[in-house]
């Protein structure tokens, strides 16, 4: 585990090319669980699994159980960044980091101080009307009940990229160049198995691939470097 850290802390020292993949273990530490667990009370609150609410089907139908659902699961209240957040930011202020592509939708990149952030499927912190397009503040959704409505009659949403939706392509495209052009590409806290997303590590054509993930991968094969710790212990040693 030390040599692994130091082969990564040179890694790190050496490159002012560096790009970040990260997904929902990124933020376990801030307190924030991963909305796909279900567990024995899970079953008594909801008729459905995460992945069907959370569908572009699901909402159009059925948008009353979804808001319940949004509000109560994907909503957390007074959460901050932590050690890998901060450290990423660090990195960038450093002239290090040129960006972080991440799969999470809670913000709190930015919150720590990060100013290229790519994020694949949303944030929670912003909402649209499905209609007409209007911005609204997340607390429309996020601190209201029931379905909200914007003037023009058209259902509010938040600005996340549900099952069965198209990824940004503009984000999607920004990230492909990024990683494409990395010299270290760490990728962490992420089991790599929600594509499109996941297949966006076939545009690396670089030498220094490091996984940073609890459990294995799909990618292990390809690694460079593979650390299988906790992300937050491991860039408390970067």
């Amino acid at each position: 585990m030390e040599d692994k850290i130091a082969l990564l802390h040179d890694m790190v020292a050496q490159s002012d090319n560096i790009v970040f993949f990260g997904g929902a273990g990124v933020s376990t530490e801030s307190g924030i669980p991963d909305f796909r667990s279900v567990d024995g009370l899970y079953n008594q609150k909801w008729k459905y699994p995460p992945e069907t609410i959370l569908s572009r089907s699901f909402f159009d139908r059925n948008p009353e159980e979804y808001y319940r659902f949004h509000r109560e699961k994907l909503v957390i209240d007074d959460v901050k960044p932590n050690r890998v957040h901060l450290r990423l930011a660090e990195l960038e202020r450093e002239g290090k980091l040129r960006a972080v592509i991440t799969q999470n939708i809670d913000g709190l990149h930015q919150a720590a101080g990060s100013k290229n952030v790519l994020e694949l499927h949303g944030s929670i912190l912003r909402a649209y009307c499905s209609r007409c397009r209007k911005p609204y503040p997340a607390d429309v959704i996020n601190k209201g009940t029931g379905v909200p409505r914007c003037d023009c009659g058209g259902v509010i949403r938040p600005d996340i990229v549900l099952y069965e939706e198209q990824l940004d392509e503009v984000v999607l495209r920004k990230s492909i160049d990024y990683i494409r052009n990395a010299d270290v590409l760490i990728v962490g806290g992420t089991s790599l198995a929600v594509y499109p997303a996941a297949g966006l590590l076939n545009y690396y054509r670089g030498s220094k691939l490091v996984l940073i993930n609890r459990s294995a991968t799909p990618y292990d094969d390809q690694a460079n470097l593979i650390i299988h710790e906790k992300i937050g212990e491991v860039f408390a040693q970067v």
